[in-house]
Parts: structure tokens; sequence; C-alpha cells
């Protein structure tokens, strides 16, 4: 656990860090869509500043140097420097009406709506206040035991860890070779990076994907805001991201709520559009599709003269929020999408092995099995998105159709082609429906890629003409709006935003002293072996770890210092595969110079072998078994292994 003095550090490290990317930001954002106030001004400033501090990561670890002092200089140097450099900018020429930004859509109603009390936006903020405690006690487990979900343990966290150890974000971190992993794309994972580097420990991840969740209900509030309908929007967004499916983001480095933060602070009424677009397909792959949709629907609401420039600037802006990884996959496989091997007749550079993990299967493929309906989907849906499934599908796609209609604005209907190209991208992905033939069992898990359709479309559904004009408009929170003055509104928001800063400090010291002595203390998350393992390397410093297992994160131990890979062969086009001879996989011990070996199955299974083949191979004199449980041995390494030694 930290210290006061180095958990103040810390603190201080995030606040110069933040500070000055946001300070950046707020100048760019002034200076190019001066338009902008209130919340939607603050959430284009989020994405801005979430943009300034990715993009200084990447540049230093692309160079391996993403470390705590470089990248502390270069933030505080980049975001003081282009305040002070736009400041000195003349005022004026703001660009409202700017390809880098959407478009605002007309305001179905001016002037103040009177000086009532709506029920609405009580309500919805109530709602909203529930779900947020519902999220945050999610995250409170995860501070008693440590991240334990199956991405996060896998590669979320690994991803991290590794920017922070390595300081390299270029190079391809090669974890279990299943369905190609180190080709994502690791927007989430550099935000956990950021964290480690402030305080050296992972104190901040379990509470990270909270903030994101809060960045969700205020786009879901600016979303609505132009129409008047903001606590509708703000209520059932809310719903929408309480589903079961989205459980798992709790407290953990999964990276979907995130996509979804990025993806409404991209439908926000006014804001920059193209980077948050880029920065959700920068973040998981299911993004892809309804990032590049509105992308391209940014070129069709354009006027007529204006879309080739639009296209240009939009597309240019999506690449700088989403691009990097990518161009890392094109680099190191000759593919930005290393999973596409074939594009019609021609064939496409890729790792030549299988996806492993679960057989891949997409919704599309059974949506006329009724075996599988009765046995899976519905069953699924039920326990995934409650059972109020039916009206929440039924809901969200009456908001995106109704956003399509001819009365929309434009904007409207590219929103709602965005949540169906999400729906879509659900649809055909190969994991949406993983499992064997006729039991796919990752449906329900997969239900969290149909999650951004559904918050889209029932954030949007309060928007659609044929509704918004009936619903009763909140009446406080416009005559706030009008009313209160601009200076004092800033004044109390400002002061606001420092009482929690205070709140959230003190509370830290002793939250983080709590999770760095309970994390991982008695897991009970996996196998008895490897939570035996778990349990050992939290008290395991400055080691080189080798390891059979797909879940490797808590290897890291407490203080993250231990470097741990997954055993394996590099192969062409960025390809990895586990050994398969006694020979090479004593070879690949040596080479790495490892402290020690965590063999294991990930699984114990009926039937097989208890223990996996390499804990065989390792064993050899002037080798020691530190922890022996099924089906797990740790081997503490003392001198080389030799291949020639094997049995034949």
């Amino acid at each position: 656990m930290l210290d006061l003095g180095r958990y103040l550090l810390g603190v201080a490290y995030l606040l110069a860090v933040i500070g000055s990317a946001w300070l950046g930001a707020t100048a760019v954002r002034r200076r190019f869509v001066p338009v902008l106030n209130g919340p939607v001004a603050q959430l284009a400033t989020a994405v801005l500043t979430s943009s300034a501090l990715l993009w200084t990561a990447e540049l230093l670890g692309t160079f391996g140097l993403f470390e705590a002092i470089p990248y502390l200089i270069a933030v505080i140097a980049i975001g003081v420097g282009t305040w002070t450099l736009l400041r000195r900018v003349a005022s004026g020429g703001g660009v409202e009406d700017s390809p880098w930004t959407a478009r605002r859509p007309p305001h179905p109603t001016t002037g103040p709506a009177g000086r009532g009390l709506s029920p609405a936006t009580p309500i919805a903020l109530a709602i909203a206040a529930i779900a947020l405690v519902h999220f945050a006690a999610g995250a409170k487990l995860r501070l008693s035991t440590g991240m334990t979900g199956f991405d996060s343990t896998w590669y979320h966290a690994p991803f991290a860890a590794g920017f922070f150890q390595r300081g390299d974000t270029w190079s391809l971190h090669f974890i279990a070779p299943q369905f190609l992993a180190w080709f994502y794309p690791a927007n989430s994972e550099v935000a956990h990076a950021v964290g480690m580097l402030a305080f050296g420990r992972d104190v901040l991840s379990p509470l990270l994907n909270l903030g994101w969740f809060v960045g969700c209900l205020v786009a879901a509030w600016c979303i609505g805001r132009p129409y008047r309908v903001a606590p509708w929007s703000l209520a059932l967004a809310a719903a929408a991201l309480s589903v079961p499916a989205l459980h798992d983001q709790a407290g953990e480095a999964r990276n979907d709520i995130v996509g979804v933060f990025f993806l409404l602070a991209a439908l926000g009424p006014v804001v920059v559009v193209g980077l948050a677009a880029g920065l959700a397909a920068g973040t998981k792959l299911n993004f892809l599709l309804p990032a590049a949709v509105l992308v391209v629907g940014l070129v069709v609401i354009a006027p007529r003269g204006d879309r080739w420039r639009t296209l240009v600037m939009g597309g240019l802006s999506a690449l700088a929020g989403g691009g990097y990884w990518y161009l890392r996959n094109l680099f190191h496989s000759g593919n930005p999408l290393p999973w596409v091997q074939h594009l019609g007749p021609i064939d496409l550079p890729a790792p030549d092995q299988a996806l492993g993990g679960r057989e891949a299967h997409s919704i599309l493929g059974y949506l006329t099995d009724g075996s599988v309906w009765s046995d899976w989907f519905l069953p699924g849906l039920h326990h995934g998105l409650t059972i109020l499934w039916p009206l929440l599908v039924v809901l969200s796609l009456a908001g995106l159709l109704l956003c399509l209609g001819r009365r929309s604005e434009p904007s409207l209907r590219a929103a709602a082609l965005v949540g169906l190209a999400a729906a879509l991208a659900w649809l055909v992905a190969p994991t949406s429906a993983s499992g064997p033939e006729g039991m796919p069992r990752g449906f329900e898990s997969g239900l969290r890629y149909l999650a951004p359709s559904l918050i889209l479309g029932l954030t949007l559904l309060p928007t659609a003409p044929a509704l918004r004009n009936r619903l009763p408009p909140p009446r406080l929170t416009s005559w706030l709006l009008v009313h209160t003055e601009s200076q004092t509104r800033s004044q109390l928001v400002g002061w606001g935003v420092v009482g929690v800063a205070v709140v959230v400090v003190g509370l830290g010291y002793p939250a983080q002293r709590h999770y760095l002595a309970h994390r991982y203390r008695d897991p009970t998350f996996s196998t008895p072996g490897l939570n035996a393992a778990f349990k050992w390397a939290q008290g395991v410093h400055d080691a080189r770890i080798a390891t059979t297992s797909t879940r490797q994160y808590p290897l890291f131990g407490r203080d993250l210092s231990n470097e741990v890979d997954y055993i394996g062969e590099k192969r062409p086009h960025g390809g990895f595969t586990p050994p398969t001879t006694c020979q090479q996989w004593r070879r690949l011990l040596d080479e790495g110079d490892y402290d020690y070996v965590v063999t294991s199955r990930d699984r114990i299974e009926p039937g097989k072998p208890t223990y996996p083949p390499t804990a065989r191979w390792t064993k050899a004199p002037g080798v020691r078994v530190v922890l022996l449980k099924p089906p797990t041995i740790v081997f503490k390494l003392g001198i080389p292994l030799d291949p020639s030694a094997c049995r034949r």
C-alpha cells in the first residue's frame, strides 16, 4: 500500500497531467467551436482532453519513452503551450460550421420554458443517481478483491501493465494465442497505464469505468438538450446502461463502457464528431463500423459544396482518434485488420494460425434456428437484458427508426444509422454467438456488443419529432440555463468540482490502502491452482515469470514489478503460437531468462491430464517446485534448462 506522501505525489501527478491537457483542450474548443456552452462544452473539452492524453502516450510509446517523467513533461508542454499560443491568436475566426464538429440541429422551441418545475428533471436525475450508485457498488466490490473478470485478467490489464513497465505502445504485447488479441486497439488500456504511471500501482483501474459511466450520462443529457428532452434521454440511457450485460464493466478493465462513451459523445449535438468516433474505434473493434458510418454521415449532411472538405477533415480526425492501433497492425502484419484474410479474390497478409478460444459463430448464422433461440437466445436475452428485454429492444428500435423519418433533422438520421450499424456489427460479429455448433455459450456475454445500439436507440427516442413535442419540457433546467448569469454559474460549477475533488482525494487514501491490502489476497475466481498462484505472486517482486495461463494479470504482483510473458513462438505477420515440443519450450524459457514458470491449464476437465505437458517439460535438476495444486505447478528456475535433455 502507498504511504501518504507517495499517494499525494500520485494525486499531484494526475492533477498536473489532466489539468494541463484540459487547459489546452479548453483553448482549442474555445478557438474552433466558440458557440458551445454548458455541459456540451465540457463534453467537447473532455473528448479533446482524452485525445491529448492519448496522443502524447502514443507518440512517446512509439519510441519506448512512455514513462512517468517524459510523459508528465510532454503533456504539460503540449497543454500549456497550446493554451498560450491560442490565447495570442486574435479572437474571432471560430469555426461554427466546421467538419470537425457536428452541426447544431434546429432548436425545436425558443425562449424560456417557464419557472415551474417539471417532474421530468428530478425523476431523471433520481434514475441516473440510482444507476450510478448501482454501478459504483460493483466497483466497490473489486476494491476488496482486485479485478477478476476474464477479459480484464486475460488482456485488458496485462496490456496496460505492459505499457507501464516497458514504456512501449508500438510493439505487440503477445498474450495467450486466442483471437489474435494482441492486435486489438488499446485506447482504454492507455488510460489505465497513465494511472499506473501516477501511483506505480493499479489503484485507479477499478474506478476508471465509473468515470466513463458518468461521462455516458452526461453525453446522453447533451444529446437530448437541444430538443429540450435532456431528462428523458438521460433517464432512458441510465436504464440501458444498467442492464446485466454491462454489469461486468464495474470495477474492471473492460472497455465496452469506454467505447459507448465516445460514441455517445460523438452524437452530442455539437461536439468533435470525427475525433470522438475515432476514439471509439480505437477502443474496441465492434465500434469500427458505427464510427465509419458516423464519418460518412457527416459527409451526407454537409452542404453539397462542402462534402469533400468534410470527408477529408472528418476522416482525418477519426484517424487521429483511433488510427494508431490499426497503423501498428499494418506495420507488424501487413494488414490493419489481421482477422480479415481475404478481400474477395484477394489474399491479405495475416498470421497463419487458428483464432483459438471458443468456436466462432455469429448471431446471423443462427437467426432461423428455432432450437438455438429457445435453448440459448431467449434465456440469454432474459438474463443479459432483464425480463423487460422485449420492451428495451422495441423502444430502442423505435427510437432509431423514428429518428430515420423524413421529419427528423439530418443529424438525427445520421445518429440513427450509427445505432443500426452498431446492431449490425453485433449480428455479424464472429464471437457474438461463440461456442460449439448449436451451443452458443458466448451469446449472453456477447450481448455487451448489442448494448451500444440499445443505449443509442433509447437515448435518441425522446428526440424523435413524433415524440418530443408531446413530452413536458424540463422547465427548471431551461429557466436556469436562460436566467442564471454565466459567470455565476461557472463559479458555482467550479467550486462544486473543487469540492468533489477534495472529497474524492480524501476518501481515496484509505480506499487505496484497503485495495492494495486485499488485492488478490484470497482469490476464488479461477481454478484452485491458479487461485493459489495468483495469491503467491502478490509477495513476489521484480521477477520474470513465464506462464501458460490465459489469465495472467495477477501474476504481475501487487506493485506491478513482475514481468509476465505467455510462452510462445513468434510467427510471420505478427503470429504467435504455443510451443509443441519440449525442446522448443525449454529454448524459449532459456531465451527469456525467467525466474519462475507458472504451468497450468485454464480449467480442470474430466478425462484430461491434471497438468499440462509443459509441467513435465520443465522438471529438471536444479528446478524447484514452489507451488503444486491442480491444475497448476509453479517452478523456481535455478539454472538454464537443457533442450537436448528432453526425454524422447
